[in-house]
């Protein structure tokens, strides 16, 4: 989607989706879950999704399973809070069973509070999520409603005509998918409308570039970016020595010898955001996100409000063609050894 609104000194770029107008930076809520990035305080979790919409961001992206539940029902207690549904643009996700055991051998046996994430798209499952998710955001609707994983188990024409069901009867405005391929997405929209994908998009992980995207921008389909900052990488205050008890204990970026690896590139692209722009390595990465020809929104995850300060340094500016031909010179010669988030992927059901 291209129909962006150019912002006026650190104002919120703005674009349009599902025929609303959303911010390009979205408040992702994985963190705010907790489980997987470490509790926070229910208090401090609402005062960040508030002053979200203090800063300009009025585009939320959750799922059920972000803390199994918890992300939903806090952002249920922030909209109320604030008194205005009009002002939130929801954005939540159905298809992965926190329920189920799975082998040794999956990819999602492999790191803490994963080791029974499952695909689960069975329309039994689908009807349950919708409901609960409806009841945790405290909300008669979800203005996206999203496809999390696919379910190798399960067509994806039965899902589309499960969802295309929720968006005729009210309960849902717009439908998109995450981490999708061409071929699924292609078989989705013969079914229903399809508005959006949300694939992983961020300075080490450009997977999307060969196929995905090029083809969301031929067919008008929304691309929202998660991991914009690769997990924290890319935020510019790791270090080192630093050791993780989080989801990024079982990230092999986090690993020796390649968190070194990465490590270095960060330090090379913060120097050149800083004397090039004036600006911090995190804006740098966003900006260079939201900069990508097809890119309707960049995800943003924070767990405290002032981690959302630096979301308006990336208005306002952009990456010229130099300073993008130095970025890709400063990965490929810092990463020797790079691999995508393939870790993520949720197991497949019996």
């Amino acid at each position: 989607m291209n129909d962006t609104i150019k912002p006026h000194a650190a104002e919120m770029e703005t674009t349009t989706l599902g025929g609303h107008r959303v911010s390009r930076i979205g408040l992702g809520t994985w963190a705010i879950g907790g489980m997987e990035w470490g509790a926070i305080p229910e208090s401090q979790a609402i005062d960040t999704l508030l002053a979200a919409i203090d800063h300009g961001i009025n585009f939320i992206d959750t799922a059920p399973i972000y803390g199994h539940g918890r992300s939903e029902e806090l952002i249920g207690k922030a909209l109320r809070q604030h008194g205005r549904r009009e002002d939130f643009y929801l954005a939540t996700k159905a298809g992965l069973d926190w329920g189920q055991a799975c082998g040794e051998d999956s990819p999602a046996s492999s790191g803490p509070h994963r080791a029974a994430i499952v695909a689960n798209l069975s329309p039994a499952r689908l009807l349950a999520e919708l409901e609960h998710s409806l009841r945790r955001l405290h909300t008669d609707y979800i203005d996206l409603y999203q496809v999390h994983w696919p379910d190798p188990t399960v067509d994806v024409a039965e899902t589309a005509e499960i969802l295309l069901g929720f968006q005729r009867a009210g309960k849902v405005r717009t439908l998109g998918v995450s981490n999708f391929t061409v071929a699924q997405m292609e078989r989705f929209r013969a079914i229903a409308p399809l508005a959006s994908n949300q694939p992983p998009y961020n300075l080490f992980e450009r997977a999307i570039d060969a196929e995905i995207l090029p083809w969301c921008a031929q067919n008008h389909v929304a691309v929202i970016a998660y991991s914009s900052l690769c997990r924290s990488l890319l935020g510019g205050r790791l270090r080192a020595d630093m050791r993780f008890d989080d989801i990024r204990r079982v990230d092999p970026k986090f690993q020796p010898p390649r968190y070194a690896q990465y490590l270095s590139a960060v330090d090379r692209l913060a120097t050149l955001a800083r004397e090039r722009f004036g600006k911090s390595v995190a804006e740098l990465a966003v900006r260079w996100v939201l900069d990508r020809p097809g890119i309707s929104i960049a995800l943003w995850g924070a767990k405290n409000p002032a981690q959302l300060d630096a979301a308006l340094g990336v208005m306002g500016w952009h990456l010229d063609a130099e300073a993008l031909t130095t970025i890709d010179q400063i990965i490929a010669e810092s990463i020797t050894d790079p691999i995508g988030p393939e870790y993520l992927t949720p197991a497949t059901r019996s």
